[in-house]
């Protein structure tokens, strides 16, 4: 592993390229695979919603539809059977998958935090452990994991879905690696706030909101760059990472003002 230069083998060019959308009818997701279709991609569309995905499907140039549910543990080796059969391997596998229901302690029941943590981990868990053999096996590929601000630091509302993202970029750090050295790349995706059908659930401001389509147009860039985390919009993202350091007493004073404890 060298000190300099990319973390991750840089994709720039996208033409043939072999790519699984796991959380692809809608958010992000939909709007990569736009993005990478238009870019010359082939594409593998999965998420629970099997007419979305057929739209979407229609609207691309060659996609497959292999509809899942992230929560299913089995679902994901059968749909990768699936792509081995019609592609005969996979370039990059992306898992943007997840739910998201504001909650504050009062809030909290066990129902919720199990849905929250299994769609936005344990189903991240699911489907690197159905891909990395064949990757392994190719000695080439990619993971790109979606997490997100939230997982940087305790932040209101995000009772459940904040602890699942922070256990996704642990997830993610040691992904990489285990596989970096076995030439897969693993990319982390971390957005600020996003306009999606999960934000919409938010009843506050959400500094530097970005559409899902720029965000696939950032994402994309930040495969062209190669490192490990992709972080935007970098406005908000900075400002999240500085709050990391600070000491608990200022953080949650400053929290506290901003939401109005």
């Amino acid at each position: 592993m060298s000190w300099f230069g990319p973390t991750n083998t840089p994709i720039t060019d996208w033409r043939g390229r072999r790519v699984w959308v796991v959380g692809a009818s809608s958010g992000i997701g939909a709007a990569l695979a736009a993005e990478l279709d238009r870019r010359g991609a082939r594409l593998a569309l999965s998420a629970r919603n099997a007419p979305r995905l057929r739209e979407l499907a229609a609207e691309l140039h060659d996609a497959l539809v292999l509809p899942l549910d992230v929560t299913d543990a089995g679902a994901f080796t059968p749909a990768m059977l699936d792509i081995l059969d019609a592609w005969g391997g996979v370039d990059l596998v992306i898992l943007s998958a997840g739910t998201y229901v504001p909650l504050r302690a009062w809030d909290l029941t066990t129902d919720t935090a199990r849905q929250t943590v299994h769609t936005n981990l344990l189903g991240v868990m699911d489907g690197v452990a159905a891909v990395v053999p064949q990757l392994i096996r190719q000695g080439a590929g990619a993971i790109a994991i979606v997490g997100g601000v939230a997982g940087y630091r305790g932040l209101p509302r995000a009772l459940a879905y904040g602890p699942s993202k922070a256990a996704l970029i642990n997830f993610a750090e040691i992904l990489y690696l285990d596989l970096a050295p076995r030439g897969v790349s693993v990319f982390l995706i971390n957005p600020g706030f996003v306009a999606t059908p999960l934000t919409a659930r938010n009843d506050f401001e959400m500094p530097a909101l970005i559409s899902a389509d720029d965000a696939a147009r950032r994402i994309v860039r930040g495969f062209a760059g190669g490192a490990f985390e992709i972080h935007f919009p970098r406005r908000f993202t900075r400002i999240m990472k500085v709050l990391r350091w600070l000491p608990d007493r200022v953080y949650f004073h400053l929290i506290s003002r901003r939401d109005g404890l």
